[in-house]
Formats: structure tokens, sequence, C-alpha cells
């Protein structure tokens, strides 16, 4: 997701290229994480310093090119990592403008689930649940959705878009 305003007093160096649409990797289901290891948890920090100096809120691997179930999110509540997450049971619904990274310049309104309830692991592989509400609800649901290749487009009002 897109950054409505940058971070202030950090200064991050974009450490991956962010893939745009019409990349076929966006397109394609990413793989379950196996393996928790040192590279993983620097996978972890250089996808949340690409995302922060995009600037963006959320930041899926396969926006950079890496077909795995990993997701970085800080809609300035904090950094928050997920491997392989999932959402386990979600309610109510919410409307609201959205934006991406690999769709640059464009913004639709996309309906979305506003409470959620999300299991995941962290880097070491420590399995955890939580819940939540509001925008990280909508967040975390833009970012797991590209792990199964959707983008926010494909859940919008997709009136005179064209995929690029």
């Amino acid at each position: 997701m897109v950054a409505t305003e940058g971070k202030k007093g950090e200064d991050f160096v974009a450490i991956y290229e962010i893939l745009k649409i019409g990349h076929p990797v966006l397109r394609e289901k990413a793989r379950v994480v196996t393996k928790f290891k040192t590279n993983l948890g620097r996978l972890l920090d250089d996808m949340y310093e690409t995302m922060v100096a995009a600037p963006g809120v959320g930041l899926a691997a396969p926006q950079i090119g890496i077909a795995k179930q990993v997701v970085v999110i800080d809609i300035g509540e904090g950094r928050l990592e997920l491997v392989n997450p999932e959402i386990i049971q979600a309610c109510g619904h919410q409307d609201g403008l959205e934006g991406c990274l690999s769709v640059p310049g464009v913004e639709r309104e996309v309906r979305r689930f506003d409470s959620v309830r999300v299991k995941a692991q962290d880097r070491h592989g420590q399995e955890f649940t939580f819940e939540a509400t509001g925008f990280l609800a909508r967040a975390l649901q833009h970012e797991i959705d590209h792990l199964a290749g959707i983008l926010f487009v494909d859940r919008a009002n997709r009136e005179g878009f064209r995929e690029g």
C-alpha cells in the first residue's frame, strides 16, 4: 500500500526495486516459507527499508520479485512482520480509497472487511494470532492479497483501468 505521508525523521534507502503492474510475479501465488534462517530476517529488514523509502505502509515479497509469503506493514503504529499470514476470521465491511506501490498513481475505492483475525509466523517461525480493525485490517487484506496474486484493482471499480 502507498503511504499518504512519509515517515518523519527516518532516512531509508530502497534496497529492492518494486515491481509494477504487468510483471508476471505479481500474479503468482506465493510459496509458503518453511526455512526460518538468517536470510529471512535479512529479507524482512530489507523489505521494511524498501517500503519506508518508497514511501508505503505495506509491502509483500512478490512486489520485489520474491514469490514467498512474507509481508511487512507499518501504518504508523510500529513495524509488523508476517510470514505465511492467513486471515482466519473476518466480519463487517468498510469502503475506502487504496493505492499500491506496484500500481503507481492509481487510487480506487475498495470494499474490505472491517475486522480481521490473522494467523502468521514471525521471523523465527513462532506462530501467533492477532486481531485488527480499521486501516490496519485494510492494509493486512491488501498485502495478503498480494500473496495470492491479487491486486487491489481486481477488487475495485475497474472503470477505465487497463493493466500495464
